[in-house]
């Protein structure tokens, strides 16, 4: 199985929807199916789904994991219940300035 190498750049001309998508979100004017690409895009160029060992290369596993970790964070940040997010407010407010 030949796996691609983690750094290869995302090839942006073979989705344009999404380039446009990208657009859209940083005037403030991305419509609701766009927002959705641009998460689904970004979990695909994160690599998020994907296995992040390379079997040939340490550094390229470490790559790999290292575009990967973004995909986790923002799935992290998506899936934040409000609770929590209201618990961490809280414990912000109560530090010391």
């Amino acid at each position: 199985m030949n796996i691609p190498p983690p750094y290869e750049p995302y090839d942006w001309a073979e989705n344009l929807p999404f380039v446009y998508a990208l657009k859209a979100m940083k005037e403030g004017k991305a419509t609701e199916d766009q927002q959705h690409l641009i998460l689904k895009e970004m979990m695909n160029i994160s690599g998020y789904y994907d296995l992040s060992y390379r079997p040939n290369s340490d550094r390229d596993t470490s790559f790999a994991e290292g575009k990967r970790f973004i995909g986790a964070q923002i799935v992290k940040l998506v899936n934040l219940t409000a609770d929590v997010i209201e618990k961490s407010k809280q414990r912000k407010s109560k530090r010391p300035a």
